[in-house]
């Protein structure tokens, strides 16, 4: 009896062991946890392939903004030559806009409550600054924070001014449903 006691502390002791030497591994000797094959507009990755209307745009960057703790996502797409930007936000609802680059609209100074684009009003809905995280490539976006001003257009169009650091980068687009667009996963590098 006092064999199988003596063999029943062993085993807890070595046990104890093991848990305390796991734990003291550094974290790069530790499996680093992969992320899901199935991918949805929260968490797609570098390399990803996003289809939207026949274009297959691949992930090349993303920007996670936070706002006081509200956070929300672009993704940076290219395909060929042409890039957009694939804005995902969670507030009572899922909301996805598809926005284009445009150097068509001038503006100076801080952005006004209400501007006209490509012959449409477009009124700002919200405005204010966030702080950045950032993956992959991001263009001009680099400085650690920037302003915000979001504008609604008519239908389901909407425009974005971005302040970083001084250099204002306008997107034009629309908003789309979620279930528009086909998500692949790709192979965790960067195509362009």
């Amino acid at each position: 009896m006092t064999y199988i006691w003596l063999i029943i502390i062993v085993a807890i002791a070595i046990g104890v062991v093991v848990i305390i030497r796991q734990k003291q591994l550094p974290a790069s000797n530790r499996r680093q946890e992969l992320p899901p094959l199935e991918r949805t507009i929260f968490t797609l990755q570098i390399g990803d392939i996003v289809e939207h209307v026949g274009v297959d745009w691949v992930v090349e960057g993303k920007l996670i903004y936070d706002d006081n703790g509200y956070n929300w996502i672009e993704y940076l797409l290219q395909e060929g030559d042409r890039i957009c930007w694939l804005a995902v936000e969670e507030d009572d609802r899922v909301q996805v806009s598809l926005l284009d680059p445009t150097d068509e609209l001038e503006i100076t100074g801080e952005p006004p409550a209400e501007l006209s684009f490509a012959g449409e009003s477009y009124r700002r809905i919200e405005s204010g600054e966030a702080l950045m995280n950032r993956v992959g490539t991001t263009l001009n976006r680099t400085s650690q924070k920037c302003r915000y001003f979001d504008y609604q257009g008519p239908g389901d169009k909407v425009l974005s001014v971005e302040d970083w650091d001084g250099n204002l980068e306008v997107t034009v687009g629309q908003l789309i449903r979620p279930s528009s667009l086909t998500l692949l996963p790709g192979d965790g590098r960067r195509v362009y």
